[in-house]
């Protein structure tokens, strides 16, 4: 951040003035412009030093209406300013913004009361900080400034915006969005009748209570068995699929950020377990009809980047295909799209922002229903979506 000059233009010119009328006044032999000069540069200098000189403190409360802020929404910033000095001036204030938000965060400074507000607006998904309070006052006759910052910065999330998309025309998978799959990994639970000491890794919601208390120590359910997910949505982050990071956003890996959000909360409100994970396996949320899986999910994709190299298909499913299975990738050539297993999946979609007619058949053979992923989330979607497939008609 740029400070500003201590003499406005104004101000600036007064001083040269006053310095010009006294070379004149030695070169001419003129006196009065050595009274004009000099006349110019004391008020200059008085100028600067009513303004730098007072002590001013002040304390700063920043108040935002919405804890994400979504891509293209609109949110309320409330600024509370106590300013303590001998005076409270009349001056200019601005609140310092990213690039990744937009509003018009400036204004008069009141003096009666230090009440701030301004909207802004998303731009830009990722973790930013807002502030400082920055508050310029200038003296009476507009020679003399100064800008001085107030409070610490405030952090703020922008979240990738989420479409609302088509529902699907049939339940696919063994579940059909409305039971889950068993599973036997430790710490995850098993089906056995009794219960069993708690181990790392189990879930608070099976622990048995009365067992609990009967034994004095933890112990979990074990007659019910633990769900398992049973759609799955992988984001590409691959370096390869992407165009080089810079400092501006890439549209077609926005979009498919943004897709990728859509696609969880969509499925989640179909009756659908969501795992979310990227290309290397690593887990970016967890959907289970909580608002705060949903809320995690979107601050983890406010902070996705292009990075690494992408894992087979059918290793990051494991070794139960899901139903739904959801494959968002960047540019994709021939041979890759005929290297993608759709792992057994009911439903396999395939969304690349960048994909050939040749790339396109190739997927297709191995069993996907392929888009390419543009502006319009929610066309792509509607091209993709599985119109019916069922369970008798799982791609190999």
């Amino acid at each position: 951040m740029r400070p500003r000059r201590a003499l406005t233009l104004r101000g600036t010119g007064a001083l040269l003035a006053g310095i010009c009328c006294l070379i004149a006044a030695n070169l001419i032999g003129a006196p009065i412009l050595v009274y004009v000069g000099v006349l110019l540069i004391a008020v200059t200098l008085i100028a600067l030093l009513v303004v730098r000189l007072p002590r001013r403190s002040g304390s700063v409360a920043r108040q935002i209406s919405t804890d994400l802020l979504t891509v293209s929404e609109t949110s309320l910033v409330t600024v509370r300013f106590d300013l303590r000095a001998l005076r409270a001036p009349h001056g200019l204030w601005r609140d310092v913004l990213p690039d990744a938000v937009s509003g018009d965060a400036a204004g008069e400074y009141p003096s009666e009361n230090g009440l701030l507000r301004y909207p802004i607006t998303g731009v830009r998904r990722g973790v930013w900080a807002i502030g400082p309070l920055m508050l310029r006052t200038v003296d009476p006759f507009g020679l003399a400034q100064r800008e001085q910052a107030f409070g610490e910065t405030r952090t703020i999330t922008v979240v990738p915006e989420v479409f609302a998309l088509a529902p699907l025309a049939v339940k696919v998978g063994a579940s059909g969005g409305t039971a889950h799959t068993s599973s036997s990994r430790l710490g995850q639970g098993s089906d056995n009748l009794s219960p069993r000491r708690y181990v790392s890794g189990d879930s608070m919601r099976r622990i048995h209570w009365r067992a609990t208390a009967h034994r004095g120590q933890l112990m979990v359910r074990q007659e019910e068995e633990e769900s398992s997910p049973d759609a799955l949505v992988i984001l590409d982050r691959s370096s390869a699929r992407w165009a080089t990071q810079g400092e501006e956003a890439d549209p077609a890996f926005e979009a498919a950020v943004s897709l990728c959000a859509s696609v969880a909360v969509h499925l989640v409100q179909e009756g659908y377990g969501v795992d979310v994970v990227d290309s290397a396996g690593n887990a970016l949320g967890t959907l289970r009809g909580h608002e705060d899986d949903r809320e995690g999910l979107l601050v983890a994709l406010a902070m996705v980047s292009p990075r690494g190299a992408a894992r087979d298909v059918v290793t990051l499913v494991g070794g139960t295909p899901p139903g739904p299975l959801v494959y968002i990738t960047g540019s994709l050539d021939e041979d890759a799209a005929e290297a993608l297993r759709p792992a057994g999946a009911a439903a396999a979609m395939l969304f690349a922002t960048e994909l050939s007619e040749d790339a396109a058949q190739a997927a297709a053979r191995r069993g996907w229903r392929v888009a390419a992923l543009g502006a319009d989330i929610a066309e792509a979607w509607a091209e993709a979506s599985p119109e019916g497939i069922g369970v008798g008609d799982v791609p190999r």
